[in-house]
């Protein structure tokens, strides 16, 4: 797998702003201070792509990065979609009231969204809030990828026992689950794969 290019195209609040074309997209959701920039960084290879802050809460708009990838000779383009972290305490009830009209707007309308990666930390497990998420979009009929992130945290003979662990929890199938460190790049392969092989036709550039 190789990335040719990643790119930021747009902020937006509403579906009037979101960004024109006919790309495959893919949505990225978790609750704040899971590792979510730092997963995008990783997975387009380039450090700064998404900002990445130690104040939870700190991205409040939908972000939108392309990115061009190579697989097997293949070229593919991708949209990504950042979403608002969710479980932030700090924010007024206003806020928290705006940005969830703000992400289930887009997480119901948007007709290109192909996938949503669901984004869980490896050693604290699924919240509340994150099985709420996951039910939320099954409910939607979205296709779901589960990555448990910062797996760096655990001894590589727990992270196997770990992913099982997590899938019953989450009565989703391993398979399902895709564990990942942006600190060890590892797991980037794996879910470019796994996208890919989801929605591959639709991300095909003709040369």
């Amino acid at each position: 797998m190789k990335v040719l290019d990643a790119r930021f195209v747009t902020t937006a609040v509403e579906p009037k702003g979101y960004p024109p074309g006919h790309t495959a997209e893919v949505a990225f959701v978790g609750r704040s201070n899971v590792g979510k920039s730092s997963m995008i960084n990783a997975l387009t290879g380039r450090k700064k792509l998404v900002r990445v802050s130690n104040t939870p809460g700190r991205t409040r708009t939908l972000n939108f990065f392309d990115v061009d990838l190579e697989r097997k000779g293949v070229h593919h383009q991708v949209r990504l979609c950042d979403l608002p972290g969710y479980g932030f305490a700090k924010a007024s009830k206003a806020d928290k009231a705006q940005w969830e009209t703000m992400i289930t707007t887009y997480l119901e309308k948007r007709h290109r969204l192909e996938a949503v990666v669901s984004i869980i930390d490896a050693e604290v497990g699924p919240t509340p809030d994150d099985l709420a998420t996951l039910d939320y979009l099954q409910a939607h009929n979205r296709r779901i990828l589960v990555v448990a992130t910062k797996v760096d945290r655990l001894s590589k003979a727990q992270r196997k026992p770990r992913m099982v662990a997590l899938s019953k929890a989450m009565d989703l199938p391993l398979e399902l689950i895709l564990p990942f460190s942006a600190t060890e790049k590892l797991g980037v392969d794996e879910v470019w794969n796994a996208l890919l092989g989801t929605f591959g036709k639709a991300t095909r550039v003709q040369d």
